[in-house]
């Protein structure tokens, strides 16, 4: 039996109070095994932004059951839902990167918390960013690089402190075709390599052929779609 890195039994979440109060989340129920892409598609508004802040610790769990790497979420205190994001990369659509930062020194950025020498972290954020193909770039500025080369080097930074899983909302919306697959081949990529997993938000249905697992979310629901994974 698989193991689950994120499971989720009548998960609910809503907006507002009184007669204005919206059900976004309508009892989920899934699971997302160790070591697997999984991506997570659906049209705009459908609850996707929403359920990837819950499981990424980001927002309180309100009703239902979310555990994830073991964490149950819901009653869960502000303290461990911190110690939970330390064990989750986050990659996000706007690549938030330090734009006075050098490509190398973003990377090194996350990992000032490891118990390694600056020469070290140095060489490690050096290697993420040669399998990303940005070791030509290590000394330029975020603002001299494509769209698709930023969100590389977001992968390499996201991928440094060696996270169990991976988030990632949106990553290839500002991309052209050919730089967002390749993105995604990173992605699953590096982290087969090292054993993490991902959830990938997208409504880029191009992205369907790299995944292992697909849920398709429509409002508030969701459902196994499998039809084109791996294909």
């Amino acid at each position: 039996m698989m193991k689950a890195t994120i499971s989720a039994q009548d998960l609910r979440h809503s907006y507002g109070e009184g007669a204005l109060k919206t059900e976004i989340l309508h009892g989920l129920d899934f699971q997302i095994n160790a070591g697997e892409v999984t991506l997570l598609v659906g049209p705009s508004g459908s609850g996707k932004s929403t359920l990837l802040t819950l499981v990424g610790a980001l927002r309180s769990v309100q009703t239902g059951s979310l555990k994830v790497l073991g964490t149950e979420l819901n009653g869960t205190s502000e303290q461990a839902r911190t110690e939970l994001r330390r064990r989750i990369g986050f990659i996000f659509q706007s690549h938030n990167l330090v734009p006075s930062l050098t490509v190398l020194q973003n990377v090194t950025l996350l990992l000032q918390l490891k118990d390694l020498s600056p020469a070290e972290r140095e060489e490690k954020a050096k290697e993420l960013l040669e399998a990303v193909g940005l070791s030509h770039r290590l000394q330029n500025y975020p603002e001299e690089l494509s769209g698709g080369q930023r969100q590389r080097v977001a992968i390499a930074r996201a991928l440094a402190p060696e996270p169990e899983l991976i988030l990632a909302d949106e990553p290839t919306a500002s991309l052209d075709s050919k730089s967002g697959q390749d993105v995604v081949e990173i992605l699953g990529r590096l982290s087969r390599e090292k054993g993490s997993s991902v959830l990938l938000v997208t409504h880029d249905l191009r992205l369907l052929k790299d995944a292992d697992t697909i849920w398709e979310i429509d409002d508030g629901k969701v459902r196994l779609n499998n039809e084109y994974a791996g294909h």
